[in-house]
């Protein structure tokens, strides 16, 4: 993971020298937000997906968290194709990251500056190429997903995904691929980094977006669902329930389509992809590679 560029508060900086004072504020308190995005190589060049979508959020979450970007959303989209164009990316991943710099330490945000960066990379499938077309192995953690109001989740604040780390250790630890959060309720959530789907008697279901973040990929998911025929539902379940469904896969911009082959040693359907998470997996996969001219809206070319 490395990249020639690293855009910072307005200026290309070489990736080695994009550096930050010790006593930044996000650095000891997590005060900062990101994105994830994706950028997928097509016939007619490197295109950036939902990118409009993702800088929405991204400055909804800076207003959650009372920081004022510096810059417009369109300046800040520009920055974004700024940046693949200087490290010449044709496909890969994008980190845009608005946090508290330095200036004082203290839980009190308010005196430390707004900063700003984009960092991009080459980056293939998040759990792995084989994942996508076998399925990976996950566990149900023993860490709930925080409490609704205990922060904000509808923002992507850097301290939250401490959350999402611990579980992410325990199912390393467990030697599994993934975790499975539930809420505090005992009611699934998604995974460490990703929403969650299931499919039973050819019902796609998913969680409702009270306790999980509303993942762009999730809402290109059920677009494509419907769109395509399928049934789709938003349920609250217990965990058992994932135990007998026929297919789970997780969505996300980092794990895109991933299919889930087991949880809790439990053999998810036939122990493999299913063929309605194979079916919208090819699906998002053409349609994020630009070949699906229902969707070139969700594609923004560089």
């Amino acid at each position: 993971m490395k990249a020639e560029k690293i855009w910072m508060d307005g200026k290309m900086t070489d990736w080695d020298k994009a550096q930050v004072h010790v006593c930044t504020h996000a650095l000891h308190y997590g005060s900062g937000v990101f994105e994830g995005i994706r950028a997928y190589e097509t016939e007619s060049g490197t295109a950036v997906f939902r990118l409009k979508e993702h800088i929405d959020r991204l400055f909804n979450s800076a207003k959650i968290f009372k920081m004022d970007i510096p810059y417009s959303k369109e300046k800040f989209r520009q920055a974004v194709k700024d940046t693949i164009k200087a490290n010449k990316l044709k496909s890969g991943y994008i980190r845009p990251l608005i946090y508290r710099g330095f200036k004082e330490l203290g839980v009190n945000p308010f005196n430390c500056p707004i900063n700003c960066a984009i960092a991009v990379w080459e980056w293939g499938a998040y759990l792995g190429e084989e994942a996508l077309a076998k399925g990976i192995r996950t566990k149900i953690s023993s860490y709930a997903r925080s409490y609704i109001n205990s922060t904000s989740q509808k923002a992507k604040i850097c301290g939250n995904y401490i959350n999402s780390i611990f579980a992410k250790m325990e199912a390393i630890e467990a030697g599994v691929d993934e975790a499975i959060l539930l809420d505090t309720r005992g009611f699934v959530a998604e995974g460490s980094g990703e929403n969650l789907f299931w499919i039973r008697n050819g019902v796609i279901y998913t969680t409702p977006t009270a306790t999980v973040l509303e993942g762009i990929t999730r809402d290109s998911i059920i677009k494509i669902a419907k769109d395509m025929g399928y049934q789709l539902q938003e349920k609250y379940i217990c965990r058992d329930e994932l135990y007998i469904s026929d297919e789970v896969f997780f969505s996300g911009t980092a794990a895109e389509v991933t299919p889930i082959r087991e949880i809790d040693n439990y053999q998810i359907g036939e122990g493999k992809r299913g063929p309605v998470t194979e079916n919208i997996q090819k699906k998002f996969f053409d349609i994020a590679k630009g070949k699906e001219d229902k969707y070139l809206s969700w594609l923004e070319y560089i």
